[in-house]
């Protein structure tokens, strides 16, 4: 057996295939691993024992991020390839190991003893009846008590998942389960650009939006050896998880919050525009009419962010092409959203032209403030609204300049 030495290469050239000449095996089985000299050699020899018993021919291959306990000398003792990757993270250590494997099938399992490679045959099974992904389930196999804090049991992976389905309609119910296979070839072909411990999230979300069928199985979950120190943070990477999740998915992100926003704003203002309002023993007034002023400009400048998140995540690889997009982007992009800038700061203007003209029929002294600022703040939300447009329209084409070339 024999190492294969990885640098700090970018992710376009870690991706490269197994070396020429090697016959190609049906499964490997790739662990990521930094310092687990404790339960690797058990997870090996139960993944070897787990093929050799459905008659498949397979390899396991480790991920090492640089372990100083000895896991790659344990690693090669029991039969397994050893990839090196100097770049710490995850998500490098399965990358870099998967695009080393030789196996048409890649099962990925963590090495800390958690998860029962005997169930290897279950996940092939279902990538042979043509799914591209499957996923371990863990809430349906079973988790052995203090396995899994209750805190990532009970909010945090139930919530996150439940996020993933409800942004990007994933079947799956339990996104970070370590136990997981897939089709090699079309693994790589996702283009994954995380390498924390969100990998594991974008790899289905990606997989979901491509279009890539995905199942899931029961798995199971133990607790491992007692003296590991675990290497996940609850709220360090509970929160890149979440952001990943919110970033990735500009509609939920900007779009929605901001339609919800801008029809409050709105609503508040058409409703105060005529005058003050008596709701009980409470009158709302121009005070109000400014918070429903301040509530459109946010929502529009949301709205925004969408659109121009949207056209970056796909000119950068992030998300696929949408039609609807594209036709949207082949039209005058630039012009529309200047004509309707223009439009709306000259709206504006001619506003503020007659709240001047009122400010002079009084000789410019003393105004009556609540009858004036119900022209005064819409002409102000009229220009900063256009001139929002004016600046999204300049960047936008900047952007769609990126996806013609």
């Amino acid at each position: 057996m024999f190492r294969i030495m990885l640098s700090t290469s970018p992710p376009s050239e870690i991706l490269s295939p197994p070396p020429p000449g090697e016959p190609e095996l049906e499964v490997s089985v790739v662990m990521p691993c930094l310092n687990e000299a404790s339960t690797l050699e058990g997870c090996i020899r139960q993944a070897k024992e787990a093929m050799e018993k459905a008659e498949l021919r397979g390899e396991v291959v480790i991920g090492d991020n640089g372990s100083e306990d000895g896991s790659q000398e344990m690693a090669i003792r029991c039969g397994a390839r050893v990839v090196e990757v100097s770049r710490r993270g995850y998500g490098y250590a399965i990358m870099a190991a998967a695009a080393q494997a030789r196996g048409k099938f890649i099962v990925v399992g963590d090495s800390d003893g958690t998860y029962d490679f005997t169930h290897i045959p279950r996940f092939i099974e279902k990538l042979l009846e043509g799914f591209d992904m499957v996923i371990g389930n863990r809430f349906q196999g079973g988790i052995a008590p203090g396995a899994m804090p209750a805190l990532h049991r009970y909010l945090g992976n139930p919530l996150l998942s439940g996020i993933g389905r409800l942004f990007f309609k994933s079947p799956c119910h339990d996104f970070h389960c370590g136990l997981r296979a897939f089709h090699r070839e079309r693994f790589l072909e996702l283009d994954i650009k995380t390498r924390g411990m969100e990998f594991a999230s974008e790899m289905i979300v990606k997989a979901t939006i491509q279009g890539l069928r995905i199942t899931e199985v029961p798995t199971t979950l133990s607790q491992g050896s007692p003296s590991r120190v675990p290497h996940l943070r609850t709220w360090r990477d509970g929160w890149r998880h979440l952001r990943f999740l919110l970033v990735y998915s500009p509609k939920w992100l900007f779009l929605y919050p901001g339609v919800i926003l801008l029809s409050l704003g709105l609503g508040i203002m058409v409703w105060l525009l005529p005058g003050p309002r008596t709701v009980g023993q409470v009158r709302f007034d121009v005070h109000t009419l400014l918070y429903g002023a301040a509530m459109v400009l946010i929502a529009f400048q949301s709205i925004l962010f969408s659109i121009l998140s949207g056209v970056f995540a796909v000119t950068s690889g992030l998300l696929p092409k949408s039609s609807r997009m594209e036709r949207c982007l082949d039209g005058p992009v630039l012009e529309s959203g200047l004509l309707i800038g223009l439009g709306l700061c000259m709206g504006g203007f001619l506003a503020s032209l007659a709240a001047l003209g009122g400010w002079g029929l009084r000789s410019f002294g003393t105004l009556d403030y609540e009858r004036m600022l119900r022209l005064v703040i819409p002409a102000v939300s009229s220009v900063i609204l256009g001139s929002q447009l004016i600046l999204a329209a300049f960047f936008l084409s900047l952007l769609n300049l990126k996806r013609e070339k």
